[in-house]
């Protein structure tokens, strides 16, 4: 009699989710870790991280008659396997497919900067301009943009990298 199978929740250890799943990998189980690349403002820079989608969190299928659940939460990097009461929850195909499907080739779902809107106040973060306010008037390119800065009581349109400018509050 064939088993079913289901996804499931695993609670890794902290900065852990690879060891995990690597480890429960070579265990023979089906692993499912997302990830995202964002990029992130350190000391003046902009640096590009891939990183788990959910942090602390990756996804295994189990078939549900027939797979041994008991070398999992003894394994290298897991913290637990997610339950309701007694019962491990399981995932809905459909999240696991929906995920899969906002993935870019490279297996890796992307951060979408929020959306600036014209007339929107904006900071510049870095460069020449640095601590300057601002309007953002639009867009110039994929990662340009133009903004309206006060300039020695002067209104000037600035190009910009996208990752120079931050909204404001």
């Amino acid at each position: 009699m064939a088993g079913s199978k289901s996804w499931f929740l695993v609670h890794s250890k902290v900065r852990q989710e690879e060891t995990a799943r690597i480890n429960l990998e070579r265990q023979g189980y089906s692993v499912y870790l997302p990830r995202l690349r964002q990029r992130r403002r350190r000391g003046g820079r902009v640096v590009t991280r891939v990183e788990p989608l959910f942090p602390r969190y990756l996804f295994l299928q189990l078939d549900t008659r027939t797979d041994n659940w008991a070398p999992i939460r003894s394994t290298v990097g897991v913290s637990a396997l997610v339950r309701f009461g007694d019962e491990p929850a399981p995932v809905p195909d459909s999240l696991i497919a929906l995920l899969k499907a906002k993935e870019s080739e490279a297996g890796l779902h992307e951060w979408v900067e929020p959306g600036l809107r014209h007339g929107q106040p904006v900071r510049v973060a870095t460069g020449a301009f640095r601590d300057y306010e601002g309007i953002f008037v639009a867009r110039s390119g994929h990662e340009r943009v133009v903004v309206l800065l006060d300039v020695l009581g002067r209104q000037v349109r600035a190009r910009l990298d996208l990752d120079q400018i931050e909204p404001l509050a």
